[in-house]
């Protein structure tokens, strides 16, 4: 009898230890075990025929061709260089011409975008390896078009390095001074909202360097406090805080005053350039020509409902305006972002039809056609052919969670070049001849192919088949797709993740992520979906808790055409609550579905609308995770809140309704997060609605991260906040 029992505790273990191995771990997550692999800094180059790319050890920059797939050469070895010598490569940039590189080395961030790193010039043909420069780390260096000149960005000036003089350095610009004037990088808010880490740019010809010039001098002041801390410890606050003090405009407040100056390199002369331009306007970008009397320079009022783009002679300083976009409502970012400005032409995607769809323009303003004429949104801009007329692109033609790579010839033609179901995107060679394209479902890592421009699939580049065994390991559950109506008649599309176990006669109860932000996305037909990525790994952990996890786009989420995109301006955060309430009624109704146990968490925007919803006044959510949520949109900056907003002056009933004005109304518990060094959504947001809170006699917890940012990474911090979603909502909703 003994040794039955003995027998049967030994098969116990065996079986344990089985079901431990197919078990996914928060520290693996929060550690990237599952994170994908893709194509390390992929550049196109000149001959249109080769491509290259960042060894996987990250010490080579390999050539390879587009029509095979196989690598043709070593451009850049790290252990084979005359001069000097580096480690790795964190980047680089090619010359126009192909024959030199700026190796990218010692990286160090400062915002979302933005970044100093060591530069060096590399010649291909004798593998030269030199320093840029001796100064200093470098910003955003750029290459003259006939690549004989560098110029670079250092503590806010301006610096150009002449290559056929011996790599002599000049100053271009002594003005630059922190919290004052900036040129040729923008500031915070230009960086964030406008997605840019640049603003210079060479003429044509390379004789002449243009760049914008902020002055922000006037922008109030926001500081952070730092502790010492850990991982890294800063020794320097180990007995007093310290603090890091910024720029930053908030809603209505004063912004950079801006404006595009050009330099002379050959008679070191520079002129302001006389740009029609409201005081309080914006200059989002600034654009090389193939003609070296004309760049291109993009202009923004402030409500950011009227873009316009002049032609600007960088000698003569004289502006004139080219294009003028007015739609209602506000000009998405998006689409500003994605002009594509060809030798011949410029391509403006607009939403003025409803749909985001492509316009062509001449170079000097005339609209000659309307490039795509669909009922569903163009959602980026691959490529333009000058010779045939054809333009290569991405779109939602097939349905909002799902994109194609699309071709539309000059006779209105239309080819999908790749469609398979699921996410579609691609990256073209020079010329369009060839494209790198990538394809992913919401059950599939990414696939990396080589096609050409018929989209005729010539070699996979990749296929993350690694990754699909350490998957397979783990008896994972589908991503399911569903649909419903509100209430208001209105249909919502959402995704759903049961446990591997699930049995329809049981009822679960269900955590609903969202982020719910303008034209953002989180139902997609892709591997990006989740919570966190990675395929949403994290939500598959809470699968595996016993949880089945949702997640609805509401009003104001993006590819569904400008109506249901922009229906929640002026009004942020009330459509986007209701739905996600609509959403929980709705998933309460289903049999297998603990309507008494929903939860609901989101990050940014998501952990907005997470206290929306949670106070929308219909009690449906019994526990909430707000990370670092912007709670009233005062607090939040000038260019994303007024895009939306307007400004607080006007618009104050808008700004009213908000976390913090409806705290009564918050029904269930809560956690809320934040970092303390968060310079997107200051914990400003956080400690003001927790006094809230504590004056509305509401409970909750709250989980303060020391020195992170607004990703709250660093050591075992994105383990730890992962744990806390986790656990809190095992406490509370089971």
């Amino acid at each position: 009898m003994r040794k039955f029992f003995v027998m049967c505790a030994a098969l116990m273990l065996a079986v344990g230890s089985v079901v431990a191995a197919d078990v996914l771990q928060l520290k693996d997550i929060a550690d990237g075990k599952f994170a994908p692999q893709s194509p390390a800094v992929v550049t196109p180059m000149a001959d249109g025929e080769s491509y290259a790319m960042i060894s996987e050890d990250g010490k080579k920059v390999l050539k390879f061709s587009y029509k095979t797939g196989r690598q043709t050469g070593v451009l850049f070895d790290a252990a084979n260089t005359v001069g000097e010598s580096v480690d790795k490569v964190d980047g680089y940039i090619m010359s126009p011409d192909g024959t030199r590189m700026l190796i990218q080395t010692k990286t160090k961030r400062i915002y979302r975008r933005s970044f100093t790193a060591t530069y060096y010039i590399y010649t291909i043909a004798d593998r030269k390896l030199e320093r840029l420069s001796d100064g200093g780390p470098q910003q955003t260096p750029v290459w003259s078009p006939d690549g004989l000149k560098v110029a670079f960005v250092r503590d806010n000036n301006i610096y150009l390095i002449k290559l056929l003089y011996g790599n002599s350095e000049s100053q271009v610009t002594k003005d630059g001074e922190r919290g004052k004037v900036i040129n040729g990088v923008p500031d915070w808010v230009y960086e964030e909202e406008f997605a840019t880490n640049s603003a210079l740019t060479f003429n044509a010809d390379g004789s002449m360097l243009c760049w914008t010039r902020f002055d922000e001098a006037d922008v109030p002041t926001f500081s952070l406090e730092m502790y010492k801390g850990l991982k890294p410890a800063n020794e320097q606050y180990a007995l007093y805080p310290g603090f890091y003090s910024y720029k930053y405009p908030k809603a209505g407040e004063t912004n950079s005053k801006v404006s595009v100056m050009s330099f002379d390199i050959q008679s070191r002369q520079t002129r302001t350039m006389q740009l029609p331009l409201d005081a309080d306007g914006y200059i989002p970008r600034i654009k090389p020509t193939a003609d070296a009397d004309k760049i291109i320079i993009y202009t923004m009022n402030r409500h950011q409902d009227m873009l316009r783009l002049y032609a600007a002679n960088p000698r003569s300083t004289v502006c004139k305006l080219l294009i003028e976009e007015s739609v209602p409502k506000y000009v998405k970012e998006e689409a500003m972002e994605r002009i594509m400005i060809t030798p011949q032409h410029i391509i403006v995607p607009s939403d003025r039809s409803g749909y985001m769809q492509l316009y062509l323009y001449s170079l000097t303003g005339q609209l000659q056609r309307r490039l795509t004429n669909t009922d569903y949104d163009v959602t980026d801009v691959y490529g333009y052919d000058e010779r045939t007329g054809s333009v290569y692109y991405q779109a939602a033609g097939k349905n909002p969670m799902s994109r194609e790579v699309y071709v539309t010839t000059r006779n209105g033609k239309t080819e999908t070049l790749a469609g398979r179901d699921g996410w579609n995107s691609a990256m073209f060679s020079k010329g369009c001849k060839y494209f790198i394209g990538s394809w992913s479902d919401s059950n599939t890592p990414f696939v990396f192919s080589l096609c050409d421009n018929s989209g005729k699939q010539l070699a996979t580049l990749m296929d993350n088949g690694k990754l699909k065994e350490k998957l397979a390991a783990y008896s994972l559950p589908k991503k399911e797709f569903f649909s419903f109506k509100t209430s208001e008649g209105v249909q919502l599309n959402g995704v759903m993740i049961k446990p591997s176990d699930f049995d329809p006669a049981k009822k679960y109860p269900v955590i609903m992520w969202q982020y719910s932000g303008p034209g953002s996305q989180q139902v997609v037909n892709s591997w990006n979906i989740g919570s966190m990525g990675q395929g949403g790994m994290l939500d598959m952990y809470l699968a595996q808790q016993g949880f089945i996890l949702v997640c609805v786009d509401g009003r104001g989420t993006g590819g569904r055409g400008a109506e249901f995109e922009k229906c929640t301006y002026l009004n942020l955060g009330d459509l986007e609550s209701k739905d996600q309430v609509e959403a929980a009624i709705y998933l309460g109704s289903l049999p297998y579905v603990d309507k008494n146990n929903i939860g609901i968490w989101g990050w940014s925007y998501g952990g907005f609308n997470t206290l929306m919803s949670m106070s929308e006044g219909r009690g449906v959510f019994k526990a909430g995770v707000a990370v670092a949520p912007p709670t009233d949109w005062r607090f939040y900056d000038s260019v994303y809140t007024e895009r939306y907003m307007r400004t607080p002056k006007e618009n104050p009933g808008g700004y009213d309704v908000n976390p913090i004005n409806r705290v009564s109304s918050l029904h269930g518990s809560l956690l809320i997060c934040h970092g303390l060094a968060d310079d997107n959504v200051h914990p400003q947001n956080t400690f003001e609605y927790a006094e809230a809170l504590v004056q509305a006699d509401k409970d909750f917890k709250m989980n303060m991260y020391t020195n992170r940012n607004h990703s709250i990474y660093g050591g075992n911090t994105r383990n730890h906040i992962y744990r806390q979603i986790a656990q809190f909502f095992t406490d509370n909703l089971k």
